[in-house]
């Protein structure tokens, strides 16, 4: 479990919505700060590391927790 700045609630949404609420999130965050994000949706995981590494963040990690994945993007 990591330590999170600001958790982002996602679940239900479809795509685009998990990323243009993240992007959003992240505009709010400070250099080096983490953002939790919870989503239902399972295409956000590949779409969510390719913008973070297209936006200069960094992807610390993920896990599955029955439907609900959690993703945390540390701001670069």
């Amino acid at each position: 479990m990591m330590n999170a700045d600001k958790i982002l609630d996602a679940k239900g949404l479809a795509c685009p919505m998990p990323i243009m609420k993240t992007k959003k999130a992240m505009n709010e965050l400070e250099t080096g700060q983490v953002l939790e994000i919870h989503t239902t949706d399972q295409g956000a995981k590949n779409d969510l590391s390719a913008w973070a590494k297209s936006s200069g963040h960094e992807l610390l990690g993920h896990q599955e927790e029955e439907d609900i994945l959690k993703l945390w993007i540390k701001k670069g």
